[in-house]
């Protein structure tokens, strides 16, 4: 059945929101993305205070992390089909409450399968909510304003996820794990109140498209078994591992099939003809890499500074927090001026800003102080809002109005999917570069090297036996190996961001939004 559009919704545009109304929206919808965003990362510091509670081994509690990644993966892509079933206001007002429902029932839970459960639903109800929330703002904000409208998007997606372990941190010490759960309830009810009692006179036209169930159940398969993947490959040592082989074998197949399916498809689940767009294709490519990159250095660094110079978790969080001081300065005043600029050099000066910052923790050794690893995190803000805002204009560019939430969700799919790949492949490569450099140093302990018989004679003389003193020094070599393996890391992140410059000169000039709105 072709689809056809609900005759009563209006046909002319509305005008945008001013004053205190606009406020109010912005304000709703920026919490909302916040929460949103927050729970991807809140959940990582309360993991041995959920496992302990539930009776579950700590691995085990992993899967309250990976259980919403992977449905908010699946739904990010059907926002599209979801805002032309329904309509962008009902799918955002229904996306809010459900992830409320659903928090609730994970603070509820009282096993593992239920919290897992729980976690899966909250994830497939909030998939929507990112991608409309920016579509939401957009159509609502008057056309020379709407620069601050992506800037202020765009921070909320940023700085959630470095606040989130602070805040994860300090309520399950001061309170108890559900509570990371029972903070959605107040924000989102306030959200969807605010934003139906606004927009519910301002719905987009809806059309009853039939669902695509081929390319549904191959999206669901292949990003099903590409996530399970990602996050258990490094437990099983990867494709060693006949399940991992097998799920990997799957995801690329369903992917596949789901590519060549969707772009024949009537009536596509996910469209992939936006790809043909030069700008929306050069500016996710970029975002998603990018991400990738900056997601890898977010995920090693509190890693680091927890496994192997002792920090805890609330100390990690608050070493790593810095870097959203002059992001959040720096955002409303890029949004204003945008349409000044040329967005390839903006997103360029990000990148080379990402690498100089990442070769400058390269350059750190275990010894580094609280102080000199927070500089770098404070500099690192400076590029945040000069990649996320420019790329998420640049992607949009050219758009029609009407393609604005698909292109969103198609967007945050990748983006979610590199932060996931990034999160598996960084931490594999970190483990691995520390046996590496282990194995190597190892080698100098031995009576042929006059400095290790040194060192293992003062230990015997401070009253340690032979074996001890051998142990001690397995525990300075691999504090160094990791160390080592940190700085490996970082480094290759510096020089994946410098090969991504040249890919953002693809992109075609103007930069407007969809419909040449943003910035003019």
């Amino acid at each position: 059945m072709a689809a056809t559009p609900n005759d009563a919704a209006p046909d002319a545009p509305l005008k945008p929101l001013h004053g205190a109304p606009l406020a109010l929206l912005t304000i709703a919808v920026a919490f909302s993305t916040f929460m949103e965003v927050l729970d991807m990362t809140i959940v990582n510091v309360a993991v041995p205070h959920i496992a302990g509670s539930l009776g579950v081994s700590p691995s085990e509690g992993t899967w309250t992390i990976s259980s919403y990644a992977l449905a908010s993966a699946i739904m990010q892509p059907l926002t599209g089909w979801l805002a032309r079933r329904f309509g962008e206001v009902k799918t955002f007002v229904g996306s809010v409450l459900l992830f409320v429902v659903f928090s609730m029932l994970c603070g509820l839970a009282t096993s593992m399968p239920m919290l897992v459960i729980g976690r899966l639903l909250q994830g497939a109800g909030s998939g929507p909510m990112v991608a409309l929330s920016l579509t939401l703002l957009l159509s609502n904000y008057p056309k020379e304003k709407q620069g601050i409208a992506l800037a202020l998007w765009a921070m909320t997606v940023v700085v959630a996820p470095i606040f989130g372990p602070i805040l994860g941190g300090w309520l399950t010490d001061n309170f108890s794990w559900p509570w990371i759960f029972y903070i959605n309830l107040p924000v989102g009810l306030a959200a969807a109140v605010v934003t139906w009692g606004l927009l519910r006179k301002r719905e987009t036209k809806t059309y009853k498209a039939p669902i695509d169930m081929v390319g549904l159940a191959l999206l669901v398969v292949g990003v099903g078994c590409l996530q399970f993947m990602l996050d258990n490959g490094n437990d099983h040592d990867w494709f060693a591992s006949p399940m991992i082989l097998t799920l990997g074998l799957i995801a690329l197949v369903c992917l596949t099939f789901l590519i060549v399916w969707e772009l024949h498809a009537k009536h596509p689940v996910v469209d992939l003809s936006l790809f043909r767009q030069r700008n929306f294709t050069v500016g996710v490519i970029s975002l998603s890499l990018g991400m990738f990159a900056f997601f890898g250095i977010n995920v090693v660094f509190p890693l680091w500074l927890q496994v192997t110079l002792g920090y805890t978790a609330t100390w990690a969080g608050l070493a790593t927090a810095p870097v959203g001081v002059l992001a959040f300065l720096i955002a409303p005043i890029l949004g204003k001026n945008m349409h000044k600029l040329d967005l390839r050099a903006v997103v360029t000066f990000a990148f080379l800003v990402f690498a100089g910052t990442a070769y400058w923790f390269s350059t750190f050794d275990s010894s580094a102080s609280f102080s000199t690893l927070v500089v770098p995190r404070f500099v690192m803000g400076l590029a945040i809002p000069c990649f996320f805002i420019p790329l998420n204009q640049v992607y949009l560019s050219g758009l029609p109005v009407d393609q604005i939430a698909s292109a969103s969700g198609l967007s945050n799919f990748c983006r979610t999917i590199g932060s996931s790949v990034s999160t598996a492949i960084m931490v594999t490569l970190w483990q691995h570069r520390g046996e590496t450099h282990h194995a190597t140093q190892a080698e100098y302990v031995s009576p042929g090297h006059p400095a290790a018989t040194h060192f293992i004679d003062q230990l015997s003389h401070a009253g340690l036996s032979h074996t001890q003193s051998l142990g001690l020094i397995d525990q300075l070599l691999t504090r160094e190996a990791l160390t080592l393996a940190v700085n490996d890391v970082f480094w290759a992140c510096a020089i994946l961001f410098v090969l991504l410059i040249p890919v953002l000169w693809f992109a075609k000039p103007p930069f407007g939004s969809a419909g040449g709105a943003v910035g003019h």
